[in-house]
Protein backbone atom coordinates (compact mmCIF):
# COMPACT_ATOMS: atom_id res chain seq x y z
CA UNK A 1 0.00 0.00 0.00
CA UNK A 2 2.84 2.05 0.95
CA UNK A 3 4.17 1.58 -2.94
CA UNK A 4 1.21 2.60 -4.53
CA UNK A 5 0.46 6.03 -2.31
CA UNK A 6 3.85 6.87 -3.31
CA UNK A 7 3.17 6.16 -7.28
CA UNK A 8 0.31 8.09 -6.92
CA UNK A 9 1.79 11.14 -5.25
CA UNK A 10 4.67 10.75 -8.26
CA UNK A 11 2.07 11.41 -10.65
CA UNK A 12 0.40 14.40 -8.83
CA UNK A 13 0.41 17.89 -10.98
CA UNK A 14 1.97 20.19 -8.47
CA UNK A 15 0.22 23.45 -10.24
CA UNK A 16 1.84 26.10 -7.76
CA UNK A 17 4.76 25.20 -9.65
CA UNK A 18 3.18 25.70 -13.33
CA UNK A 19 1.50 29.44 -12.15
CA UNK A 20 5.21 30.78 -11.14
CA UNK A 21 6.59 29.64 -14.64
CA UNK A 22 3.47 31.51 -16.31
CA UNK A 23 3.78 33.96 -14.13
CA UNK A 24 7.40 35.09 -14.85
CA UNK A 25 7.12 34.28 -18.56
CA UNK A 26 4.17 37.23 -18.34
CA UNK A 27 6.64 39.67 -16.79
CA UNK A 28 9.42 38.82 -19.02
CA UNK A 29 6.71 39.72 -22.02
CA UNK A 30 5.91 42.77 -20.60
CA UNK A 31 9.25 43.72 -20.01
CA UNK A 32 10.19 42.97 -23.56
CA UNK A 33 7.27 45.14 -24.53
CA UNK A 34 8.21 48.18 -22.48
CA UNK A 35 11.64 47.66 -23.46
CA UNK A 36 10.48 48.24 -27.21
CA UNK A 37 8.23 50.72 -26.75
CA UNK A 38 10.44 52.82 -24.78
CA UNK A 39 13.62 52.09 -27.97
CA UNK A 40 10.66 53.54 -30.02
CA UNK A 41 10.04 56.44 -28.34
CA UNK A 42 13.43 57.19 -27.87
CA UNK A 43 14.20 56.72 -31.69
CA UNK A 44 11.30 59.21 -32.29
CA UNK A 45 12.35 62.21 -30.30
CA UNK A 46 15.88 61.58 -31.31
CA UNK A 47 15.17 61.47 -35.07
CA UNK A 48 12.59 64.31 -34.15
CA UNK A 49 15.10 66.26 -32.64
CA UNK A 50 18.38 65.75 -34.26
CA UNK A 51 19.48 68.30 -36.57
CA UNK A 52 19.18 71.86 -35.16
CA UNK A 53 17.22 74.47 -36.30
CA UNK A 54 18.64 77.14 -39.42
CA UNK A 55 17.88 79.58 -41.76
CA UNK A 56 20.10 80.21 -44.23
CA UNK A 57 20.51 82.22 -47.59
CA UNK A 58 21.91 82.36 -51.16
CA UNK A 59 25.03 84.02 -51.95
CA UNK A 60 24.80 86.60 -54.05
CA UNK A 61 27.39 87.74 -57.25
CA UNK A 62 27.47 90.74 -58.43
CA UNK A 63 30.21 92.35 -60.89
CA UNK A 64 32.81 93.76 -59.47
CA UNK A 65 34.58 96.94 -60.18
CA UNK A 66 31.50 98.92 -58.46
CA UNK A 67 32.39 101.85 -56.28
CA UNK A 68 33.65 101.43 -52.73
CA UNK A 69 31.72 102.59 -50.13
CA UNK A 70 32.58 106.15 -48.14
CA UNK A 71 29.88 106.64 -45.79
CA UNK A 72 26.88 104.40 -44.27
CA UNK A 73 24.29 105.96 -42.73
CA UNK A 74 20.46 105.34 -42.08
CA UNK A 75 17.11 106.42 -43.03
CA UNK A 76 13.67 106.23 -43.93
CA UNK A 77 11.80 106.75 -46.98
CA UNK A 78 9.39 109.70 -47.20
CA UNK A 79 7.07 111.48 -49.73
CA UNK A 80 7.85 114.45 -50.84
CA UNK A 81 4.20 115.12 -52.09
CA UNK A 82 2.27 114.33 -49.25
CA UNK A 83 -1.08 115.50 -47.95
CA UNK A 84 -4.12 115.50 -45.66
CA UNK A 85 -6.56 116.13 -46.90
CA UNK A 86 -9.37 118.56 -45.50
CA UNK A 87 -12.27 120.19 -46.66
CA UNK A 88 -12.92 124.22 -46.94
CA UNK A 89 -15.70 124.24 -44.98
CA UNK A 90 -17.15 122.80 -41.71
CA UNK A 91 -19.91 120.73 -41.68
CA UNK A 92 -20.80 117.05 -41.38
CA UNK A 93 -19.66 114.13 -43.91
CA UNK A 94 -22.17 112.55 -45.86
CA UNK A 95 -20.34 110.01 -47.81
CA UNK A 96 -16.58 108.85 -48.15
CA UNK A 97 -15.80 107.13 -51.35
CA UNK A 98 -12.23 105.54 -50.75
CA UNK A 99 -10.46 103.15 -48.24
CA UNK A 100 -6.90 102.81 -47.26
CA UNK A 101 -4.89 101.37 -50.36
CA UNK A 102 -6.81 102.70 -52.82
CA UNK A 103 -5.09 105.13 -55.88
CA UNK A 104 -7.30 107.97 -57.03
CA UNK A 105 -6.52 110.57 -59.90
CA UNK A 106 -6.05 114.30 -59.49
CA UNK A 107 -9.64 115.68 -59.35
CA UNK A 108 -11.53 112.57 -58.09
CA UNK A 109 -14.24 112.65 -55.56
CA UNK A 110 -13.08 111.76 -52.09
CA UNK A 111 -15.91 112.41 -49.82
CA UNK A 112 -19.04 114.55 -49.71
CA UNK A 113 -20.61 116.81 -47.02
CA UNK A 114 -24.54 117.46 -46.03
CA UNK A 115 -25.40 119.82 -48.64
CA UNK A 116 -28.84 120.54 -48.29
CA UNK A 117 -27.94 124.22 -46.60
CA UNK A 118 -26.03 125.15 -49.34
CA UNK A 119 -28.52 123.67 -52.14
CA UNK A 120 -31.37 125.92 -50.57
CA UNK A 121 -29.19 128.82 -50.51
CA UNK A 122 -27.93 128.34 -54.17
CA UNK A 123 -31.75 128.03 -54.96
CA UNK A 124 -32.50 131.42 -53.47
CA UNK A 125 -29.16 133.15 -55.39
CA UNK A 126 -30.89 131.47 -58.34
CA UNK A 127 -34.13 132.83 -57.54
CA UNK A 128 -32.96 136.49 -57.14
CA UNK A 129 -30.81 136.86 -60.14
CA UNK A 130 -34.61 135.43 -61.78
CA UNK A 131 -36.12 138.19 -59.94
CA UNK A 132 -33.08 141.34 -60.78
CA UNK A 133 -33.35 140.07 -64.65
CA UNK A 134 -37.01 140.68 -64.49
CA UNK A 135 -36.93 143.92 -62.94
CA UNK A 136 -34.08 145.37 -65.58
CA UNK A 137 -36.32 143.68 -68.24
CA UNK A 138 -39.35 146.18 -66.77
CA UNK A 139 -37.04 149.28 -66.81
CA UNK A 140 -36.10 148.87 -70.34
CA UNK A 141 -39.41 148.70 -71.52
CA UNK A 142 -40.20 152.18 -68.89
CA UNK A 143 -37.17 153.66 -70.57
CA UNK A 144 -38.59 153.60 -73.98
CA UNK A 145 -41.78 155.07 -72.83
CA UNK A 146 -40.31 157.60 -71.29
CA UNK A 147 -38.00 158.80 -74.33
CA UNK A 148 -41.14 158.81 -76.71
CA UNK A 149 -42.75 160.91 -73.89
CA UNK A 150 -39.50 163.25 -74.20
CA UNK A 151 -39.54 163.39 -77.93
CA UNK A 152 -43.79 164.29 -77.68
CA UNK A 153 -43.52 166.84 -74.84
CA UNK A 154 -40.78 168.64 -77.17
CA UNK A 155 -42.42 168.87 -80.38
CA UNK A 156 -45.24 170.10 -78.39
CA UNK A 157 -43.32 172.83 -76.64
CA UNK A 158 -41.78 173.94 -80.05
CA UNK A 159 -45.46 174.33 -81.51
CA UNK A 160 -46.08 176.61 -78.43
CA UNK A 161 -49.17 173.99 -77.15
CA UNK A 162 -46.89 172.63 -74.23
CA UNK A 163 -45.24 174.37 -71.72
CA UNK A 164 -41.20 174.03 -71.26
CA UNK A 165 -42.49 172.57 -67.77
CA UNK A 166 -43.59 169.70 -69.41
CA UNK A 167 -40.91 169.02 -71.84
CA UNK A 168 -38.39 169.13 -68.67
CA UNK A 169 -40.82 166.54 -66.62
CA UNK A 170 -40.55 164.34 -69.55
CA UNK A 171 -36.83 164.85 -69.63
CA UNK A 172 -36.73 164.15 -65.89
CA UNK A 173 -38.88 161.40 -65.86
CA UNK A 174 -36.71 159.71 -68.98
CA UNK A 175 -33.31 160.40 -66.88
CA UNK A 176 -34.74 158.44 -63.93
CA UNK A 177 -36.00 155.35 -65.63
CA UNK A 178 -32.08 155.49 -67.54
CA UNK A 179 -30.87 155.39 -64.03
CA UNK A 180 -32.88 152.69 -63.09
CA UNK A 181 -32.15 151.20 -65.74
CA UNK A 182 -28.73 150.95 -65.09
CA UNK A 183 -29.03 150.13 -61.29
CA UNK A 184 -30.82 147.24 -62.44
CA UNK A 185 -27.76 146.06 -64.57
CA UNK A 186 -25.55 146.30 -61.50
CA UNK A 187 -27.97 144.48 -59.19
CA UNK A 188 -28.24 141.53 -61.85
CA UNK A 189 -24.25 141.53 -62.10
CA UNK A 190 -24.07 141.29 -58.07
CA UNK A 191 -27.25 138.79 -57.96
CA UNK A 192 -24.91 136.45 -60.71
CA UNK A 193 -22.00 137.16 -58.15
CA UNK A 194 -24.53 135.77 -55.11
CA UNK A 195 -25.10 132.75 -57.37
CA UNK A 196 -21.47 131.67 -58.29
CA UNK A 197 -20.49 132.56 -54.47
CA UNK A 198 -23.48 129.75 -53.55
CA UNK A 199 -22.25 127.77 -56.52
CA UNK A 200 -18.97 127.13 -54.91
CA UNK A 201 -19.92 126.76 -51.11
CA UNK A 202 -22.22 124.20 -52.63
CA UNK A 203 -19.08 122.68 -54.79
CA UNK A 204 -17.10 123.17 -51.33
CA UNK A 205 -19.41 120.27 -50.07
CA UNK A 206 -17.25 118.25 -53.14
CA UNK A 207 -13.81 117.27 -51.48
CA UNK A 208 -11.48 115.70 -54.43
CA UNK A 209 -8.35 114.74 -54.53
CA UNK A 210 -5.43 117.30 -54.95
CA UNK A 211 -3.35 115.24 -57.27
CA UNK A 212 -2.65 111.59 -58.65
CA UNK A 213 -1.49 109.53 -55.46
CA UNK A 214 -2.88 106.63 -52.99
CA UNK A 215 -4.75 107.00 -50.25
CA UNK A 216 -2.57 105.69 -47.32
CA UNK A 217 -5.26 106.45 -44.33
CA UNK A 218 -8.78 107.29 -43.90
CA UNK A 219 -9.55 109.05 -41.07
CA UNK A 220 -13.54 110.10 -41.26
CA UNK A 221 -16.89 108.14 -41.71
CA UNK A 222 -20.12 109.19 -42.47
CA UNK A 223 -22.10 110.80 -39.91
CA UNK A 224 -19.13 113.05 -38.78
CA UNK A 225 -18.50 116.48 -38.07
CA UNK A 226 -15.49 117.79 -40.12
CA UNK A 227 -13.62 121.41 -40.23
CA UNK A 228 -10.44 122.67 -41.65
CA UNK A 229 -9.37 124.02 -38.45
CA UNK A 230 -9.70 121.98 -34.90
CA UNK A 231 -12.72 122.78 -33.01
CA UNK A 232 -14.99 121.23 -30.90
CA UNK A 233 -12.22 118.96 -28.95
CA UNK A 234 -12.43 114.83 -30.36
CA UNK A 235 -15.37 115.26 -32.41
CA UNK A 236 -14.79 116.91 -35.18
CA UNK A 237 -12.34 115.87 -37.55
CA UNK A 238 -9.69 117.71 -39.65
CA UNK A 239 -9.20 115.25 -42.64
CA UNK A 240 -10.66 112.62 -44.81
CA UNK A 241 -7.46 110.83 -45.63
CA UNK A 242 -3.80 111.05 -46.06
CA UNK A 243 -3.09 111.04 -49.73
CA UNK A 244 0.85 109.98 -50.86
CA UNK A 245 2.02 110.72 -54.26
CA UNK A 246 4.37 106.92 -54.73
CA UNK A 247 5.99 108.84 -57.31
CA UNK A 248 8.05 111.16 -55.15
CA UNK A 249 9.20 108.78 -52.64
CA UNK A 250 12.86 109.60 -51.67
CA UNK A 251 14.88 108.99 -48.72
CA UNK A 252 15.72 111.12 -45.72
CA UNK A 253 19.28 110.37 -44.32
CA UNK A 254 20.63 111.80 -40.64
CA UNK A 255 24.61 112.13 -41.42
CA UNK A 256 27.03 112.85 -38.56
CA UNK A 257 27.75 116.56 -39.59
CA UNK A 258 31.58 114.99 -38.57
CA UNK A 259 31.00 113.27 -41.96
CA UNK A 260 29.05 115.40 -44.15
CA UNK A 261 32.59 116.27 -46.78
CA UNK A 262 32.02 112.74 -48.15
CA UNK A 263 28.61 113.33 -49.31
CA UNK A 264 28.07 115.63 -52.28
CA UNK A 265 25.08 116.45 -54.69
CA UNK A 266 24.98 113.66 -57.72
CA UNK A 267 26.87 111.12 -55.45
CA UNK A 268 26.07 107.70 -56.47
CA UNK A 269 24.60 105.42 -53.79
CA UNK A 270 23.23 102.22 -52.92
CA UNK A 271 20.36 101.76 -50.21
CA UNK A 272 19.09 98.64 -48.71
CA UNK A 273 15.20 98.61 -47.36
CA UNK A 274 15.34 97.05 -43.60
CA UNK A 275 12.16 94.74 -44.91
CA UNK A 276 14.42 93.37 -48.08
CA UNK A 277 17.80 92.98 -46.75
CA UNK A 278 19.02 91.18 -50.16
CA UNK A 279 17.52 93.64 -52.13
CA UNK A 280 20.60 96.65 -53.26
CA UNK A 281 18.65 99.70 -55.31
CA UNK A 282 20.64 102.26 -56.99
CA UNK A 283 20.03 105.44 -56.24
CA UNK A 284 21.55 108.91 -55.59
CA UNK A 285 22.51 112.22 -53.51
CA UNK A 286 19.58 114.99 -54.57
CA UNK A 287 21.15 117.63 -52.33
CA UNK A 288 22.60 118.07 -48.76
CA UNK A 289 20.00 120.62 -46.60
CA UNK A 290 22.08 123.09 -45.80
CA UNK A 291 21.40 123.41 -41.81
CA UNK A 292 22.54 120.98 -38.87
CA UNK A 293 20.13 119.40 -36.33
CA UNK A 294 22.53 120.88 -33.07
CA UNK A 295 21.30 118.13 -30.37
CA UNK A 296 22.15 115.02 -32.82
CA UNK A 297 24.54 116.95 -34.70
CA UNK A 298 23.66 115.53 -37.95
CA UNK A 299 22.93 117.14 -41.29
CA UNK A 300 19.93 115.67 -43.12
CA UNK A 301 20.33 114.45 -46.85
CA UNK A 302 18.07 113.46 -49.56
CA UNK A 303 18.85 110.94 -51.99
CA UNK A 304 16.37 110.02 -54.71
CA UNK A 305 15.88 105.97 -55.87
CA UNK A 306 17.07 105.74 -59.43
CA UNK A 307 13.79 103.33 -60.33
CA UNK A 308 10.81 102.76 -58.16
CA UNK A 309 9.34 99.55 -57.14
CA UNK A 310 5.69 99.20 -55.70
CA UNK A 311 7.46 97.38 -52.69
CA UNK A 312 9.18 100.73 -51.81
CA UNK A 313 6.65 102.11 -49.38
CA UNK A 314 6.78 105.43 -47.16
CA UNK A 315 8.31 105.39 -43.69
CA UNK A 316 10.01 102.30 -44.25
CA UNK A 317 13.31 101.95 -42.58
CA UNK A 318 17.08 101.94 -44.74
CA UNK A 319 20.63 102.22 -44.94
CA UNK A 320 21.94 103.61 -47.47
CA UNK A 321 25.73 103.43 -48.35
CA UNK A 322 27.21 106.45 -50.44
CA UNK A 323 29.46 105.79 -52.97
CA UNK A 324 33.07 107.23 -53.77
CA UNK A 325 33.82 107.93 -57.83
CA UNK A 326 36.63 105.48 -57.97
CA UNK A 327 36.03 101.57 -58.21
CA UNK A 328 36.46 99.84 -54.92
CA UNK A 329 39.99 98.69 -54.04
CA UNK A 330 41.51 102.01 -56.12
CA UNK A 331 43.29 104.14 -53.38
CA UNK A 332 41.39 106.69 -51.75
CA UNK A 333 38.12 104.24 -51.99
CA UNK A 334 38.30 103.33 -48.61
CA UNK A 335 38.98 99.24 -47.78
CA UNK A 336 41.25 96.48 -49.40
CA UNK A 337 41.54 96.18 -52.96
CA UNK A 338 38.75 93.79 -54.18
CA UNK A 339 39.87 91.81 -57.26
CA UNK A 340 38.02 92.92 -59.94
CA UNK A 341 38.52 89.98 -62.93
CA UNK A 342 35.53 88.06 -60.65
CA UNK A 343 32.35 89.02 -59.52
CA UNK A 344 31.82 89.76 -56.19
CA UNK A 345 30.39 87.51 -53.09
CA UNK A 346 27.65 89.07 -51.33
CA UNK A 347 26.20 88.19 -48.10
CA UNK A 348 23.57 89.49 -45.14
CA UNK A 349 25.88 90.38 -42.67
CA UNK A 350 24.01 88.09 -40.40
CA UNK A 351 25.68 85.32 -42.04
CA UNK A 352 29.31 86.81 -40.22
CA UNK A 353 30.46 85.23 -37.34
CA UNK A 354 33.34 86.32 -35.02
CA UNK A 355 35.97 83.72 -33.43
CA UNK A 356 39.10 84.51 -32.01
CA UNK A 357 38.68 87.67 -34.14
CA UNK A 358 38.25 85.92 -37.09
CA UNK A 359 35.34 86.45 -39.77
CA UNK A 360 33.60 82.78 -40.28
CA UNK A 361 30.72 81.64 -41.61
CA UNK A 362 28.67 78.14 -41.52
CA UNK A 363 27.88 76.71 -45.03
CA UNK A 364 25.26 74.55 -45.88
CA UNK A 365 27.21 71.31 -47.02
CA UNK A 366 26.50 69.07 -49.97
CA UNK A 367 23.59 67.19 -49.23
CA UNK A 368 22.04 69.97 -46.48
CA UNK A 369 21.68 67.89 -43.74
CA UNK A 370 24.74 69.77 -41.69
CA UNK A 371 26.98 72.83 -41.57
CA UNK A 372 30.59 73.33 -42.60
CA UNK A 373 32.57 76.23 -40.54
CA UNK A 374 34.75 78.10 -43.29
CA UNK A 375 37.09 81.25 -42.24
CA UNK A 376 36.04 84.08 -44.99
CA UNK A 377 37.90 87.50 -45.84
CA UNK A 378 35.63 90.50 -45.88
CA UNK A 379 35.84 93.67 -47.62
CA UNK A 380 34.00 96.90 -47.31
CA UNK A 381 30.04 96.65 -46.20
CA UNK A 382 27.68 98.33 -47.80
CA UNK A 383 24.14 98.50 -45.48
CA UNK A 384 23.24 94.76 -44.14
CA UNK A 385 25.37 93.20 -46.48
CA UNK A 386 29.27 92.12 -46.52
CA UNK A 387 31.16 91.76 -49.85
CA UNK A 388 33.33 88.11 -49.18
CA UNK A 389 36.48 88.72 -50.71
CA UNK A 390 37.70 84.91 -50.31
CA UNK A 391 36.19 81.89 -49.02
CA UNK A 392 32.79 81.33 -50.73
CA UNK A 393 31.85 80.35 -53.92
CA UNK A 394 28.93 81.45 -56.00
CA UNK A 395 26.64 78.23 -55.59
CA UNK A 396 27.07 78.20 -51.47
CA UNK A 397 24.51 78.99 -49.11
CA UNK A 398 25.23 80.27 -45.88
CA UNK A 399 23.50 80.49 -42.48
CA UNK A 400 21.76 83.83 -41.43
CA UNK A 401 19.98 82.59 -38.37
CA UNK A 402 21.05 80.01 -35.93
CA UNK A 403 21.78 78.51 -32.75
CA UNK A 404 24.84 80.32 -30.89
CA UNK A 405 26.37 77.06 -30.34
CA UNK A 406 26.62 76.25 -33.68
CA UNK A 407 29.56 74.35 -34.70
CA UNK A 408 31.40 72.41 -37.52
CA UNK A 409 29.57 69.48 -38.82
CA UNK A 410 26.20 70.05 -36.89
CA UNK A 411 23.85 68.49 -38.19
CA UNK A 412 20.87 70.87 -39.09
CA UNK A 413 17.48 71.25 -40.01
CA UNK A 414 16.69 74.23 -42.14
CA UNK A 415 13.17 76.60 -41.50
CA UNK A 416 11.79 78.40 -44.29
Amino acid sequence: MAAEKSKLEGLRIERHRDAEEETGSRLWLVLVVLAIALGLGLWFFLGRSQGKPVKVAAVHARPAGVAGTVLNASGYVTARRAATVSSKITGKVSEVLIEEGMAVQSGQVLARLDDATSQRQHALAVAQLDSARRSLTENEVRLKQAKLSQERAHRLAAQGISTQADADAADAEASSFAARLDLGRQEVVVAERQLAARQQDLDDTIIRAPFTGVAVTKDAQPGEMISPVSAGGGFTRTGICTLVDMTSLEIDVDVNESYIGRVKPGQKAQAVLDAYPDWTIPAHVITTIPTADRQKATVKVRVAFEQLDPRILPDMGVKVAFLSDEPAGAPGAGGPAVPTAKPEIVIPKSAVRQENGKDVVFVLATGGNHVERRAVRLGPGQGDQAIVISGLTESDRVVIEGPTDLKDGDPVKIQE
